[in-house]
């Protein structure tokens, strides 16, 4: 990673994405999910979005969403097959509605929170990042550093993990590698955020997840992994770290996910991801 300043770039090929979730409701039930691309994706060309509890509609569907632009689906299913499913295509451009104070915003993201507890790691990351105003230089060594420390296994973490036990068994996936990364942004004194994604070119198909970090007046995005260009992402929702954007989650009564399928594409053709440059 150079030293120099960053080079923004911008550019993003035209996406189709796609999801499918199946539930089984045992007992009436209310479900969570975030799958739907965020305002700040690109401009959606076209969409569909669909629910059904044994191919009807469910008892209730209300969407919510936050200024961001992220939506969250609250389903409320009877007992049957639950199908969610969504597909759209996205071109380049911003949709983005107002966003939030960036003060407030970096207020936020420089707290520690579940998965990522920063106040934990900060005599490491100091010692090892050190501190100062070139931002952009320690978040290029911090993404580094955990691509070249951290082997990247599929599946290798569980709902208790945190960064710090990534950082002390030095295994994980996209998750792990996000949460690591926003845990030692934030200890050395840099706001940094979870974003779940939908990447084009990851092997094999399935969310991902990157992190961004606040440099140069922006919010920057790393993928510590390298699997899927960044340039070719398609942003779902945004949060303090995995516990704010679940794609599913079942807040009431009893429902078993039982099936996910997604896909995700870019045309024509995924772009190459330079990652001495700033996405």
């Amino acid at each position: 990673m150079p030293d120099s300043g960053p080079i923004f770039v911008n550019s993003s090929p035209s996406r189709h994405v796609t999801c499918e979730l199946t539930f089984q409701v045992a007992e009436p039930a209310e479900i969570v999910v975030q799958i739907m691309a965020a305002a700040s994706a690109g401009r959606v060309l076209d969409d569909h979005f669909e629910v059904v509890t044994d191919g009807h509609p469910p008892a209730a569907c209300r969407v919510l969403g936050d200024t961001e632009g992220a939506t969250m689906q609250v389903i409320r299913s009877d007992p049957g097959q639950l199908d969610v499913r969504y597909r759209a295509r996205i071109g380049p451009g911003d949709r983005r509605p107002p966003g939030t104070d960036p003060d407030y915003e970096r207020q936020i993201y420089l707290r520690p929170s579940r998965y990522c507890p920063s106040d934990h790691l900060i005599g490491f990351a100091v010692a090892e990042f050190g501190v100062g105003p070139d931002t952009g230089s320690r978040i290029a060594a911090i993404t580094q550093w955990i691509f070249q420390r951290t082997g990247y296994v599929p599946g290798s973490g569980t709902v208790h993990d945190s960064a710090e036990h990534t950082l002390l068994t030095g295994i994980g996936s996209c998750r792990d590698f996000a949460h690591l990364g926003i845990a030692l942004c934030r200890a050395t004194g840099i706001p940094a955020r979870f974003a779940a994604v939908y990447a084009p070119g990851l092997s094999p198909m399935d969310f991902h997840a990157v992190f961004e970090a606040f440099t140069d007046g922006r919010w920057c995005v790393y993928d510590p992994t390298g699997l899927a260009p960044r340039q070719s992402l398609v942003r779902i929702v945004t949060g303090r770290d995995a516990a704010d954007t679940a794609f599913a989650a079942v807040t009431s009564g009893l429902a078993e996910l039982t099936g996910v399928s997604v896909s995700a594409t870019a045309q024509p053709d995924l772009p190459f991801d330079d990652h001495a440059q700033v996405v």
